[in-house]
């Protein structure tokens, strides 16, 4: 029996339906809609900028395939060449001179310190340009009776190498740096000088840890062989860019620009797969 304070349960209806359990989305369901609507966002932005380009125009400008076609072949025997000549040249003198700035800036003696870290700041400050142009046009001043050995190719070697050396030394001290110690005091103890203890086993172990990042100088490098032309570079040592402009001031058209571009891209995408390759590479091993 029920006390006077106690109430009657209610008898629950038969046709009454349980309430709705709401099921709230876990992290990752959130991130997973997240990610798609941002890919929504994404290809509704593409689509609204592909409906409004005019694709006649922008064919007709920058890719005329006939304007294309009467760049070949001296755009690759020529221009592209001399290119990577540039760049192969200008990276061996600015790697064998940041080693020896590298070296300088580790050494025991005060003043090549001194001069490796002056060096560093000034050519890492100055852009490539202005390096160029006082290489090809501030030495022959400064020395009347000497010239550069190669004409426009041994400008752009030491001018280029005087920029990329200054940033190669840093990397390369960095990767001596990662050494461990214990290689050298090793090496020491087996009766090794400090100089054959650096050349057989500190600089190999040090260069494989810089590859990736030397292998990023040799695309810079590559770019910057564009700013050759304030050397008054011919037409048998012209380099990819100003044979990309002289193209288009001749052709009163665009597509020499992307010409260029395209085979820009044959050198540097190959060498941009390498240094991920190599990073793999090294990230395994470590």
């Amino acid at each position: 029996m029920a006390g006077p304070d106690t109430l009657p349960e209610r008898p629950a209806s038969a046709g009454a339906a349980p309430a709705p359990v709401r099921r709230r989305l876990g992290r990752r369901q959130r991130q997973r809609l997240a990610r798609l609507a941002g890919y929504l966002v994404f290809l509704l932005l593409l689509a609204g900028v592909a409906a409004a380009a005019d694709w006649g125009r922008l064919a007709d400008a920058f890719f005329r395939l006939d304007v294309a076609r009467s760049m070949f072949p001296e755009a690759v025997t020529v221009a592209l060449r001399n290119t990577i000549c540039y760049t192969l040249l200008a990276f061996a003198f600015g790697l064998v001179l940041g080693l020896v700035l590298a070296l300088m800036r580790l050494s025991s003696v005060p003043p090549y310190r001194w001069f490796a870290t002056a060096y560093v700041e000034l050519f890492r400050g100055l852009p490539a340009l202005l390096v160029l142009f006082m290489v090809g046009y501030g030495v022959p001043l400064a020395f009347p009776d000497r010239e550069i050995p190669g004409g426009v190719y041994g400008s752009v070697t030491v001018g280029l190498g005087l920029t990329a050396a200054a940033y190669m030394a840093e990397t390369l001290r960095a990767g001596i740096q990662a050494v461990p110690k214990g290689q050298l005091e090793a090496a020491r103890s087996l009766g090794m000088s400090h100089p054959r203890a650096m050349v057989s086993i500190v600089l190999p172990q040090a260069f494989r840890i810089v590859i990736p990042p030397l292998t990023n100088e040799i695309i810079l490098l590559t770019k910057d062989t564009s700013l050759a032309y304030v050397l008054g570079v011919t037409a048998s040592t012209i380099e990819l860019t100003k044979y990309a402009g002289d193209a288009l001031n001749t052709r009163v058209n665009p597509t020499p620009l992307v010409v260029a571009g395209l085979l820009y891209l044959v050198v540097t995408l190959p060498l941009s797969q390498l240094v991920r390759w190599l990073e793999r590479r090294a990230a395994r091993e470590r």
